[in-house]
């Protein structure tokens, strides 16, 4: 649904993103993750038309965004970061503004408008200002909004930023839901809510993607990572620990807890256990740990810098 190869913008000398290339599939949710200032935001301009790139392809639904962007802009509904609605119109008003530069025949923006207003959950709220809305409503109007003309993509940029944990709640269903019947790309700093609707993800960073894969996959390791805690010595402790066969890493995590990593496909637990033994230290805790999303976005731009993984 979306193909993206070699796509590369430069703001004067600056490269905001380079040799990108990744494709979302019909029907999936996709994570789109990265840091501020990773390219993001311009890569998303770029699939909506609102930006050209500096050289690369980008396809939306088989069109062209360069060549075609006409026909990219009737398949895509896009949700920017900051929601640019007229606060001053009544919810009613303004989608059906939004349903008459879409190009929806107007005989129909009264069903389109009724429609994206029930789907989105503003049903009751058709006739207020849309100022006067909660954050939570004027977001569901963004989304509303993104949804006329019933477009087979939508792109959304950090949908829930700046909403308490409730409206949160509300805006991840209605995407839930909405994936049902749309390719979403989303972007987004949360890395739970990455977890809980996506199944592949892209990090970027300083313009490059660093990892994409599905989520099963970049959470899997062939790496062991234990939580240990245990009484002793702190330095006798690491120096026992990293003495083990198999083991790569001990960090401090905190009074008398380590983070024990092994090398790939070794199995440390045993090892690990029977050293601790051995030097009479008290062991109180030992407990394989689940490798998270923030792991893997930690590990994916440290490598990018250079840094130990």
């Amino acid at each position: 649904m979306i193909e993206v190869a070699g796509l590369t913008k430069y703001y004067g000398t600056v490269p905001a993103i380079e040799d990108l290339t990744f494709t979302v599939n019909s029907g999936e949710i996709m994570g789109f993750l990265g840091p501020n200032g990773a390219g993001k935001t311009t890569t998303m301009r770029i699939l909506t038309g609102f930006s050209p790139a500096s050289w690369g392809t980008a396809k939306v639904a088989g069109f062209d965004v360069k060549e075609n962007p006409l026909e990219v802009k009737r398949r895509v509904g896009y949700l920017p970061e900051s929601v640019p609605l007229y606060t001053e119109m009544l919810v009613t008003s303004f989608l059906r503004y939004a349903a008459e530069v879409k190009g929806v025949d107007a005989a129909k923006r009264s069903v389109e408008v009724g429609r994206v207003v029930e789907r989105c959950g503003l049903t009751g709220m058709e006739k207020r200002v849309i100022g006067n809305l909660s954050k939570g409503y004027r977001q569901r109007v963004g989304l509303a909004q993104a949804l006329i003309g019933n477009p087979e993509v939508l792109i959304l940029d950090e949908p829930t930023v700046g909403l308490d944990p409730a409206q949160i709640i509300e805006i991840r269903a209605v995407i839930k839901e909405l994936a049902r019947e749309h390719t979403v790309l989303l972007s987004t700093h949360i890395l739970p809510e990455v977890a809980m609707l996506c199944e592949r993800v892209i990090i970027l960073h300083q313009g490059h993607i660093v990892a994409q894969d599905s989520m099963r996959n970049l959470a899997g390791s062939d790496t062991m990572s234990l939580t240990v805690e245990v009484h002793g010595a702190k330095d006798a402790i690491i120096w026992k620990l990293q003495t083990v066969e198999g083991v790569r890493r001990v960090v401090p995590e905190g009074p008398e807890v380590y983070l024990v990593e092994s090398k790939p496909k070794m199995d440390i637990r045993e090892g690990v256990a029977k050293a601790i033994a051995a030097e009479g230290f008290g062991l109180r805790r030992l407990e394989e740990r689940t490798r998270t999303l923030e792991d893997v976005f930690i590990e994916a731009l440290s490598t990018e810098q250079g840094g130990m993984v």
